[in-house]
């Protein structure tokens, strides 16, 4: 895999599923846009290994990543509500 194409398409992962953990999330979250990749990235990884752990199918799979995001992203909202 040739390097730019794969960083291309991990940030392209991380965005879409960052922004569905936003929209599952209720009410507002005070993150931005480079936090929402972030979680979104780590929140795909993670989910991916939990998948692949228990052999998903692909649409168990995105929901695993999207749920995982989720708590990251409700994680990160409530860090930046305590400062």
């Amino acid at each position: 895999m040739d390097v730019p194409t794969g960083l291309f398409s991990a940030v392209v992962t991380g965005v879409i599923i960052g922004v569905l953990a936003r929209l599952v999330v209720p009410g507002r979250q005070a993150i931005g846009c480079l936090m929402t990749i972030l979680v979104g990235l780590v929140g795909a990884a993670i989910g991916l290994i939990v998948a692949r752990g228990i052999d998903a199918s692909w649409l168990l799979t995105l929901a695993l990543q999207v749920a995982v995001a989720a708590v990251l992203v409700m994680v990160a909202a409530g860090s930046r509500n305590l400062r």
